[in-house]
């Protein structure tokens, strides 16, 4: 049994390595993995747990290089395809750190989005404690297809849950109508919703002028246990059927804002595999992606929970 079961993107994410630097500019670069569901796979195996990722990467050297990189991590790349094509590439420059520039060398049919359902991976699927899958999973139909089978397969009888990261990457869709379509219809299998307020609009229908609240407030009613609304400076909103909290972030010089969400991920996750109150495992999150936003890598610099809770004693 795993403790984690993530589907989704991956990718090799090149970095420029000095800061104030656009891709204009002459620069170095380094390579990592990338991918938010592999990010937050990645975040998760670094607490302890063990994770698998669904997904797919071309038939060339960065597909292997991922490959390589998962296994480092001690992710179980066993649901990982390799299919003809190339492994999506994404290049970000630091001009700004806060909002990284970002160039997606990314097919329309990329790999990551052929992976179908086999009998190893519902087995696998259907045990696991938790299984994260994202807005941007359901853009693609064939990918949709396999995400929406999957959850059909989990029983959640004892005690396992849907993590439902809303991840709502305009590009991904032909328009937003579509993407409210999809995306609120797979609220049903949600028994945690996570996304800031643009996602959660989308996910509810309601107004992007909506305080999180009533983001909240909407997405409990369509049966989800635990609601997380990300508002940026304004903190992390939690709400259940029990109340809702304001968790406040934690400020940190940013070197590079990318994968800080995913690390927040993971950590909630760590918190809920461990038992934590949801205001308990928002605090760890809020530590989690701040440690991230304050180097310069993301995968690479996923924390340990010593190094997490090291932060929280600090602030």
């Amino acid at each position: 049994m795993f403790d984690l079961i993530t589907i989704g993107r991956i990718s090799v994410d090149i970095y420029g390595q000095e800061e104030g630097s656009g891709l204009e500019d002459q620069q170095s670069f380094k390579k990592a993995i990338g991918g938010s569901p592999t990010n937050v796979a990645i975040g998760t195996a670094r607490y302890g747990h063990t994770v698998a990722l669904i997904s797919g990467v071309g038939d060339d050297s960065f597909g292997n290089y991922a490959l390589s990189e998962l296994r480092k991590f001690k992710v179980e790349t066993e649901f990982i395809g390799m299919f003809p094509g190339k492994t999506p590439v994404v290049i970000a420059g630091l001009k700004n750190p806060d909002d990284p520039e970002l160039v997606f060398y990314r097919d329309l049919d990329a790999p990551d989005t052929q992976m179908q359902v086999n009998s190893a991976m519902e087995s696998a699927v259907s045990k696991s404690k938790l299984f994260w899958y994202t807005g941007s999973t359901l853009a693609n139909p064939k990918l949709r297809s396999t995400v929406l089978s999957l959850l059909a397969s989990r029983g959640l009888a004892n005690g396992e849950e849907n993590i439902f990261d809303l991840d709502y990457r305009p590009s991904f869709w032909n328009n937003q109508a579509e993407a409210h379509n999809q995306i609120s219809a797979a609220l049903k299998y949600s028994q945690v919703v996570i996304g800031n307020r643009i996602e959660c609009s989308v996910a509810t229908g309601l107004p992007s002028t909506s305080d999180s609240k009533e983001f909240a407030d909407s997405l409990l009613a369509n049966g989800v246990r635990l609601a997380i609304v990300k508002d940026g400076a304004n903190g992390v909103l939690v709400a259940d059927k029990s109340g809702s909290r304001v968790i406040p972030g934690i400020k940190v010089k940013v070197r590079c804002g990318l994968g800080a969400g995913d690390a927040f991920g993971a950590g909630v996750v760590h918190g809920l595999l461990n038992n934590w109150t949801p205001a308990q495992s928002v605090e760890f999150a809020n530590a989690a992606g701040a440690h991230v936003a304050s180097q310069l890598m993301c995968s690479d610099a996923m924390p340990t929970e010593i190094e997490v809770k090291k932060l929280m004693s600090t602030k």
